[in-house]
């Protein structure tokens, strides 16, 4: 079971592996844009800028909180208090920069004690945040991709499987095959139970409506941080302009984009090389100022987040205690019937 996996100790090795993968990412940074150099060029950089950006950060956390709060209710999570419903999202940004953001099954486990919906059906809206996390920066890297083509490919693969997902849980009877099947696996038949719910749910989630409804919101969220990107560059020097600012938006949607396929840490050392290396081969940045805004952009982005995550951690140890059951008593109601077009 999910929850025995993820106990507190796992939890925070896990998490430890994260945060010093990134310290690594960090020194390799410096070490390539030579330190003393970024180093003068962070020093330089206009932080009166800085306030904006993570405003925009926070902008984005708010509506894809509002996303969150919309796939609760479709699974049947109604009445739930949105003070209590942001506490758990917010808690579940550190859990970003655990190996293949595993950590975040753990939204599914605090979901069920405090409201009583299946583990397998809040693991389902976890997927669906990151699916339409996922559709949604692609779309803001589709201008890019076609003037820079060399980035066709990476785009195509993530773009399929992202699709892939959506598609078929939508043909249940394909989606049901796969369930029945899987289910005659030795070590799989056991969850056969769990997959079920967990398909229900995801078939809930994935209808055409509820995608491109939670896409289109995670379009303008994460534009947001793109636009963050592009006051850090100007804040770093580079001339504005409004090819700066498609740039910028292409090459932090992209950089996110292949975070995720990397499945590292918070996509970890695999966002931040592409952040570089695309300011430097399409932007023409020097090595120093590519290495500054990349350092500058994680900060105010994924760290950010995490620290706020860890301040609701700090404030809420009952989270972490897995056998006891949260204060909320079980508000479920009934989801919306699954043959019903949402």
């Amino acid at each position: 079971m999910i929850s025995q996996a993820l106990t507190h100790r796992s939890l925070i090795s896990r998490l430890l592996v994260g945060l010093v993968f990134g310290f690594v990412v960090l020194l390799v940074l410096l070490f390539i844009g030579d330190a003393r150099q970024v180093s003068q060029q962070v020093a330089a950089f206009r932080w009166v800028l800085m306030p904006v950006v993570m405003g925009l950060t926070l902008l984005n956390y708010i509506l894809r909180f509002v996303k969150w709060d919309f796939y609760l209710k479709l699974i049947g999570i109604q009445d739930y208090p949105k003070r209590k419903s942001a506490r758990l999202f917010t808690a579940g940004f550190p859990l970003a920069v655990t190996p293949g953001k595993v950590g975040e099954a753990l939204k599914a486990i605090w979901l069920n004690r405090e409201t009583g919906v299946s583990i397998a059906a809040g693991v389902a809206v976890v997927l669906a945040e990151r699916v339409s996390d996922g559709l949604a920066v692609l779309a803001l890297s589709t201008l890019g991709v076609i003037a820079y083509p060399q980035y066709w490919p990476a785009f195509a693969a993530v773009l399929t499987v992202l699709l892939g997902v959506v598609v078929i849980s939508q043909i249940r009877p394909l989606a049901i095959w796969l369930l029945e099947f899987a289910g005659n696996l030795p070590l799989v038949g056991r969850f056969a139970h769990s997959l079920s719910e967990f398909y229900e749910g995801s078939y809930l989630l994935f209808k055409p409506k509820p995608t491109l409804l939670a896409s289109g919101l995670g379009t303008i969220s994460w534009l947001g941080e793109g636009i963050g990107f592009y006051l850090i560059l100007i804040g770093l020097g580079v001339a504005p302009g409004w090819e700066m600012l498609a740039n910028a938006v292409f090459i932090l949607a992209f950089s996110i984009v292949i975070g995720a396929a990397s499945t590292l840490p918070g996509g970890i050392g695999a966002s931040e090389a592409t952040i570089a290396g695309m300011l430097t081969l399409v932007v023409g940045l020097d090595a120093s100022t590519a290495a500054a805004a990349t350092l500058l952009i994680r900060l105010a982005t994924l760290w950010f987040g995490a620290s706020i995550g860890l301040m609701v951690w700090a404030f809420s140890p009952e989270l972490f205690r897995l056998s006891d059951p949260l204060e909320s008593p079980p508000i479920l109601s009934s989801p919306a019937n699954s043959d019903q077009d949402i």
